[in-house]
This record gives structure tokens, C-alpha cells and sequence, in this order.
């Protein structure tokens, strides 16, 4: 959302610029253009186009004495003067990451340079399906996918509006590519049918009323281009923020959400690899396995000694199932200890308390409480070891397709709802 977006890869998308009425010489015979040539005079600002709304009030504000600001919003043309404020009046941008299960928002603070508040919502298409297939094969029915359309569009809506939407001037939203095109409302049908072909690969900067967004009615919204079926907005976003094209070294990033999608590159070359991933963590394996959500165990410290779990939940709420995360350090954990074999199987010797019978097998007792036990399982931890493999064969595919070994790759970047909660050191000691 900021100017540089880390990189300076990206012009800002609004600027605010501050302006004393007392210097500005009304000697053209219009006001907007005493206005335009002060600016582009005093201040080298370009070429750029008024609102209505901008110029309903600049008349006004040219005369009535008091230092005041407008707001200039980039458009695929140019600079877009949105509005006109008084000073004290804030202006505000919002990032949204439009995830499978999780939308994250980020209000910024464009006088400020600061983010003031983050906070997320549950996707309302989860109802329709965990898997992303199944919602995109519902959604190849127009009514279908326009209800799909208005409930995601709703949930925003509701999250912007407490947001103090009418001083939001730009959005910029990620998502993978079925995201993007269900909230835009955009055919499904081919998505799903070899070659996968997306509608676009270019959004382009959409005025608010066009994406229903309640924002600024003079505002604009940015909708991150996908780069194919399985590579979307939100992995560009990320190759962008940590700018993978412009390093020397090759370096892994690694988008890990409902889905995984890796990209090893750097500035020579960028090589990506699609499938599935967080599924087998969220309950697709696991019965105690749940997304990233109040309650959620995302932490977990064992000691065998004093027989105890300890872990941290999300939001400090009772324990009520397990996260990707937590499920990575628990199995870390259980293999330094003894307790897990390589071979997935838990050694009921090691920890007698711990490890107890099941109808399907042996299993580790995280949590027990009068209503609840959270159990990992024998046959879902040798799921998971398989569904790990997978992940490795992706990482190893693309080394292999760029004639590099591990040894080359200098630093992995992790990024989604999994990668922000992840223990590296876990993750490393598990492969």
C-alpha cells in the first residue's frame, strides 16, 4: 500500500498534497485552472484530471483563507483528483488479502505512513466448500457464482464500513485467481478445464461503485494480476514485497494458505509449482486440525519430565482444536523427544501418559478437559508425513527444473496464515 511496497517497485497509489490558498493566483479564467497551474508549477505534479466532487468544493476552498488538502489517487492514466479536505481531515488506503478461508485487512494511514489497525475476517465462501474445486465447479452456475459474489462482497463491506469507509481513497486487494474472479464476479466455467484459463490476466484500477465497494465514492481499487489458474494476485503481492526478482542469490518463497504455491528464483529467473497444502492441516487430515481462528492452539512446548503440553491458543481462548503451525511443532517435538518415530509411529514406552489406545490406534493426548480431547493420531501423523513429501517433491521439482540443488538456495520466505505462525526451527527439524 505504501509508495516503495518495499521496493520501489510501485508508484504511490494517493498522494495528499497540502495547499495554502494565500499562494495560489487566480488569474486563469477558470478556477480549476489556477488551481492546475499552481500545482504543476509550484509542486511539478503532471497532468492530472478533477472529480466532481473535487470540483463542487474548490471554489470555495480557494477563497476561504485556510490552508487545505486534496486528494490524488492513481489511476491506470494518470494522477485522479479525488477530493478536496480540510486539514485535519484523515486519509486512509486499505490492503486486503483475500484468502480461501481468511480475509485480512490493513487500514493505512497515507498522511501517516503508518498501518493503524489490522484485522480479519472467515471468508463466507468457506460454507461452500474448504476445497477451492468445489466452490468453482458450484460456481459455474451464473446464480451460483453471483451469490458466491454477494456474500463475499458483504462480508467486506461490513469490515470497510467499520473501518471508516468514506475516508478509505484506495484498496488494494490480493487473492488467489478464483478469488479474484468470484468477487468480480468473472466466469468460472473455463478455471476448472484444461488449460485453466483465467478471464484476464490484468484488473486494472476499478472505481469504487464498479466493484460495490463502500469506500470513497470518488475511490479507486487495485485488484492484484494473476499470472495463471494456480498463480494469483496474492502471490504476486508477496513476490513483489520481497522483491524474489531482484536478488542475486536464488531464494524460495512459499505462499502457504488452503493451498501452496512456491516460487524459487531471482532476478534471472522465476520458476513456480502449484498444489495442494494447508487442507492436510486444517482438518483435511487431522480431526483436531482447524485453520488459523479463535481458540486455535498455534504454539506448543512438550516436557516429558513433568508429563505436561503447554501451548498457546489464538486470542487467548480455550483450546479447541489444533493449527497448522502447532501440528509442525508438536511433531518436531514428539520426534527430538523419542516419542515419534521416523516412521510415524508413536512409542508408548516413551510416554506412557501421553500416548494412549484409540479405535484407530494409538494416539498423543495434547489436551483433555471435562468436554474435550484434543488427540493427534497414529494414522494421521503417517498422512501427514505423506502429505510433507508432497510438499518436499514440489520444492525439489523446481531445484531440479533449474539445475539447482538445496545448497544453492540461500533463504526460504514463507507467507499466508501458515507461514506467519510457523516455527522455522520445527519446520527444519522435520525436513
Amino acid at each position: 500500500m505504501d509508495s516503495s511496497m518495499r521496493g520501489g517497485c510501485v508508484e504511490p497509489s494517493c498522494k495528499v498534497i497540502k495547499v495554502n490558498p494565500g499562494e495560489i493566483k487566480l488569474v486563469e479564467r477558470f478556477d480549476a485552472e489556477s488551481f492546475r497551474s499552481f500545482l504543476q508549477n509550484r509542486l511539478d505534479l503532471g497532468e492530472f484530471c478533477f472529480s466532481l466532487t473535487s470540483l463542487r468544493k474548490l471554489s470555495h476552498f480557494l477563497r476561504q483563507g485556510r490552508p487545505f488538502k486534496g486528494v490524488f489517487v492513481k489511476e491506470e492514466k494518470g494522477l485522479f483528483l479525488a477530493d478536496l479536505l480540510e486539514e485535519e481531515s484523515p486519509v486512509y488506503g486499505l490492503a486486503i488479502d483475500l484468502g480461501s478461508t481468511t480475509i485480512a485487512f490493513y487500514l493505512y494511514d497515507f498522511e501517516r505512513d503508518a498501518v493503524l489497525e489490522e484485522s480479519s475476517i472467515l471468508n463466507p465462501q468457506t460454507k461452500y466448500g474448504e476445497d477451492i474445486l468445489m466452490r468453482l465447479h458450484l460456481a459455474r452456475k451464473r446464480e451460483k457464482l453471483e451469490e458466491i459474489r454477494l456474500e463475499t462482497l458483504e462480508a467486506i463491506n461490513q469490515e470497510i464500513e467499520r473501518l471508516n469507509g468514506e475516508r478509505i481513497y484506495y484498496v488494494s486487494l490480493c487473492g488467489n485467481t478464483a478469488m479474484s474472479h468470484f468477487l468480480l464476479g468473472l466466469p468460472v466455467n473455463y478455471l476448472i478445464l484444461e488449460p485453466y484459463p483465467p478471464v484476464a490476466k490484468w484488473y486494472g484500477v476499478s472505481r469504487s461503485i464498479e466493484v460495490e465497494f463502500k469506500i470513497h465514492p470518488e475511490g479507486r481499487v487495485f485488484i492484484f494480476p494473476s499470472a495463471g489458474a494456480y498463480f494469483g494476485g496474492d502471490l504476486i503481492a508477496g513476490l513483489f514485497f520481497v522483491e524474489l526478482y531482484k536478488k542475486d542469490a536464488p531464494c524460495f518463497f512459499i505462499d502457504v494458505g488452503t493451498n501452496a504455491e512456491v516460487v524459487l528464483g531471482n532476478k534471472d529467473f522465476l520458476l513456480a509449482c502449484a498444489g495442494a497444502a494447508g487442507p492436510a492441516l486444517e482438518g483435511g487430515i487431522f480431526s483436531a486440525g482447524c485453520r488459523a481462528e479463535p481458540g486455535a492452539i498455534y504454539k506448543v512446548y512438550i516436557n516429558r519430565a513433568s508429563n505436561q503440553v503447554y501451548f498457546e491458543t489464538l486470542g487467548g481462548h480455550p483450546p479447541k482444536c489444533m493449527c497448522g503451525s502447532a501440528i509442525i511443532d508438536l511433531m518436531a517435538q514428539l520426534f527430538k523427544e523419542g516419542v515419534l518415530s521416523p516412521e510415524g509411529k508413536l512409542i508408548k514406552e516413551s510416554w506412557r501418559e501421553r500416548v494412549i489406545e484409540t479405535d484407530e490406534g494409538e494416539a498423543f493426548l495434547v489436551y483433555e478437559d471435562g468436554q474435550r480431547r484434543i488427540l493427534i493420531k497414529e494414522p494421521e501423523i503417517k498422512a501427514f508425513i505423506r502429505s510433507k513429501g508432497a510438499m518436499f517433491c514440489i520444492l525439489s521439482l523446481l531445484c531440479e527444473k533449474s539445475g539447482l540443488s538445496f545448497e544453492d538456495v540461500e533463504k526460504f520466505y514463507f507467507a499466508g496464515s501458515f507461514g506467519v505462525n510457523i516455527n522455522v526451527s520445527s519446520a527444519v527439524m522435520l525436513g
